[in-house]
């Protein structure tokens, strides 16, 4: 029935993630998920492995057009959203170098960037957990 048990049960695990997850934390899935898939293709670069690498590419820009990018509330969000909405497009335009001219340093770029957001967005969710959901002006 199943072809991989451990595939099968991570997918399970991943999709349970996904619907219990409040909105912050579907933001860090995304990064995972980009982050993962840039590191597996750089593992493809490393074994010239072509197709491996173009899927893995295909994946992030998937992940951060229709996920990260797409999730941006740039009515709202102003000055932050529009510059991150221009930040993942460079991403997404770097990748796509990478893929076409195999250029395993634009990955590691991209890589760079995605970390540093990511990372920004991890650290905010820890501190608005620990002013229990409120942004630290407004009292507890």
């Amino acid at each position: 029935m199943f072809s991989n048990p451990i595939a099968s049960y991570q997918q399970i695990d991943t999709e349970s993630d996904i619907r219990g997850a409040d909105p912050h934390r579907l933001i860090v899935l995304l990064f995972d998920g980009a982050e993962s898939a840039l590191h597996r293709a750089q593992a493809c670069f490393e074994n010239n492995d072509n197709v491996g690498k173009s899927e893995a590419i295909l994946k992030a820009v998937d992940i951060i057009l229709m996920g990260l990018s797409s999730s941006l509330n740039v009515e709202e969000g102003g000055d932050l959203a529009l510059n991150l909405k221009a930040l993942y497009d460079y991403m997404v335009s770097r990748l796509i170098h990478a893929n076409i001219h195999k250029d395993a340093a634009a990955v590691r770029e991209v890589q760079g960037l995605l970390g540093e957001i990511s990372g920004a967005w991890r650290e905010m969710g820890q501190n608005l957990k620990q002013t229990g959901g409120q942004s630290p002006e407004q009292p507890a």
